[in-house]
């Protein structure tokens, strides 16, 4: 079924939606275009809880750009898939490379932003955001452990405390989805429970090419199928029981980025009970968002992009020891 141009409008396609809309909010600055943009009981669900009204979308964004003056983000890419004929969820991978003054030095910072959004009739209804924030504390020369005690996990609302959907290739978070691309659909969805949750590492060479790139947390590429392994225990290694849900996928075919994307929505949930990675042992348990983007060619992965927040994960472990702060700060 075709889209209806009132998904998009007045763009010619989702996918220069996405990137003009977020070009005139976020470089242009007109913060007031999110009264336009957004649903005023809109939903955004980041790394430090759930965001409810549109209210909160402005004071938060109007932080971050006051903490970040300087900031422009790029698309790196754009996975929009039809949500019926009216409506669209988009995986905007976002990379930006900033100067801040940092001591009294310019310091470049790299990193990767991912709004997975679902619009309807041109406006927001619920957002899915996760940052990379790692990067920004590693080349600032910052402490992760001291600015994840500056911040509050808050918690979330509404669908993600649903229960991840029992079939989500027919219907994910966002609603029915179009049944486009299923074998490699299928091969993704198997790659994750096996590589991933069951941790069958030796099928990585199964699914993945051999020279394959993952763009990861902390501005960091891996490449290769050991380097991958080893970088997948890295993530679960904290965390030995961790088991990795789906809440949602889309898929989208463009000669712009390089052939068939797959982005997966998807959540961590995991106690920290395995490798001390961020301080003394808790047991508390985690949730962790994440999205990854994978490129798909000849059938195979060649390419993931994995953004998640580390630093909202280990204010979380704070929070169980009791070493947060009492006042709660921006999460969108």
């Amino acid at each position: 079924m075709p889209l209806d141009p009132v998904a998009h409008l007045p763009y010619k396609d989702p996918d220069e939606f996405i990137r003009e809309v977020t070009d005139r909010i976020w470089v242009d600055r007109d913060i007031d275009h999110i009264v336009e943009n957004y649903e005023p009981d809109s939903i955004v669900h980041a790394s430090l809880g759930t965001v409810v009204g549109r209210q909160g979308v402005i004071e938060g964004s109007t932080i971050r750009m006051g903490s970040s003056p300087g900031h422009i983000g790029q698309a790196e890419d754009v996975v929009w898939e039809a949500r019926g004929d009216d409506a669209f969820l988009s995986s905007h991978l976002v990379f930006s490379a900033d100067e801040h003054l940092v001591g009294g030095r310019n310091v470049r910072v790299r990193k990767r932003t991912v709004a997975n959004c679902l619009y309807r009739r041109g406006r927001m209804v619920e957002e899915w955001v996760v940052r990379d924030d790692l990067a920004d504390c590693l080349q600032r020369g910052e402490d992760p452990d001291e600015v994840a005690r500056g911040l509050t996990f808050q918690g979330y609302s509404g669908s993600m405390l649903d229960q991840p959907p029992a079939d989500v290739l027919l219907e994910g978070v966002s609603g029915p989805r179009p049944d486009d691309f299923r074998p490699e659909c299928e091969m993704v969805l198997q790659f994750m429970d096996e590589v991933w949750t069951r941790r069958r590492l030796n099928r990585v060479t199964d699914f993945m090419d051999r020279d394959l790139f993952l763009h990861t947390i902390g501005d960091r590429t891996v490449i290769r199928p050991e380097r991958y392994q080893e970088d997948l225990l890295d993530l679960v290694g904290p965390f030995p029981d961790a088991r990795f849900a789906v809440r949602d996928i889309q898929t989208n075919h463009s000669p712009r980025y390089a052939g068939l994307r797959i982005a997966v929505l998807w959540t961590m949930h995991g106690s920290y009970r395995g490798t001390p990675a961020f301080g003394p042992l808790t047991g508390s348990p985690v949730t962790v968002l994440g999205v990854s983007q994978f490129l798909i060619q000849g059938g195979r992965i060649v390419k993931e992009v994995r953004v998640y927040d580390e630093i909202s994960l280990r204010a979380q472990l704070n929070a169980a020891r009791g070493d947060g702060p009492e006042v709660a700060a921006n999460i969108y």
